[in-house]
């Protein structure tokens, strides 16, 4: 598989994930507010799972949580800036 059907791959994927949240914030009585949060507790209780099933016991899991935040963390600020300057560019397209 060559990098740009990876691309599409990985946006596929992360469509599908958007449509759900799109779904759930559309039904009657469901606030956005919480369907973001569950998106962060499906994506922080997920990427725990990745790093736990690679780690041989409870004591390296532990000792691999402080480069593992630290990773997800920076890679989720990269994420926010390119959305929010997206966003910011192109603000009346996407929301008018």
């Amino acid at each position: 598989m060559n990098d740009t059907e990876k691309d599409k791959e990985f946006y596929k994927m992360a469509d599908a994930h958007i449509a759900v949240a799109n779904e759930q914030a559309q039904e009657k009585g469901i606030n956005s507010g919480k369907v973001s949060a569950t998106i962060l507790y499906s994506a922080a209780r997920f990427n725990t799972f990745l790093v736990a099933s690679n780690s041989d016991s409870a004591a390296e899991l532990a000792s691999r949580k402080e480069e593992a935040c630290k990773y997800l963390m920076a890679e989720y600020q990269k994420m926010l800036d390119e959305h929010f300057a997206d966003y910011t560019e192109n603000f009346d397209k996407y929301l008018r």
